[in-house]
């Protein structure tokens, strides 16, 4: 795992319109998050805080568990995810791309699945509130319908009967 640091920054980025997260002199990752997308807070406070790393620590051991990434995508999947929560303006739900999870079994994971009339992808659940959660896709495009996708790491809000649980057999059988 890439451990947080406090010399690490955001970077608002003019040139490319995207948030920029200064890992070092050599490294930076850049977010799909463009420039507008942006809190205050990111141009005033640009140092990766505290509550930054606890939370891309957290969401970082909290996949490793699923064994489905690298520890390179545990730690884009973990930046882009900690930049949406802290750093990124509030956004509306669009729940109508997705259909309604009619199923009985309750979601208990942060990574779930969300199916449009196109296609079902597994997305990250990175801020949870009683109506609706904002999520992150994980796939590396996913269509909402036939002429709108989301690339990876874009963020959606959605209304939380829309949320289907993820079922994956390899991870329930070494929980099992």
């Amino acid at each position: 795992m890439l451990q947080a640091s406090k010399q690490w920054q955001w970077i608002a980025c003019a040139e490319k319109n995207r948030l920029l997260l200064d890992l070092n002199d050599d490294m930076q990752l850049c977010t799909p998050y463009k420039l507008r997308q942006l809190t205050d807070c990111t141009f005033k406070n640009p140092y990766f805080s505290l509550e930054d790393a606890a939370f891309y620590e957290q969401v970082y051991y909290y996949l490793e568990q699923f064994n489905l990434w690298n520890p390179a995508q545990l730690c884009q999947i973990a930046l882009n995810a900690t930049a949406v929560k802290f750093q990124l303006k509030p956004v509306l739900a669009k729940s109508w791309f997705f259909k309604p999870y009619t199923g009985t079994t309750p979601s208990t994971e942060a990574v779930i699945n969300l199916s449009s009339e196109s296609q079902t992808g597994e997305f990250l659940i990175v801020e949870h509130c009683p109506d609706a959660s904002v999520c992150i896709n994980l796939s590396e495009t996913f269509a909402l319908d036939d002429n709108l996708s989301l690339s990876q790491f874009e963020v959606i809000r959605v209304l939380n009967n829309r949320v289907h649980p993820l079922i994956i057999s390899q991870y329930d059988s070494q929980t099992a």
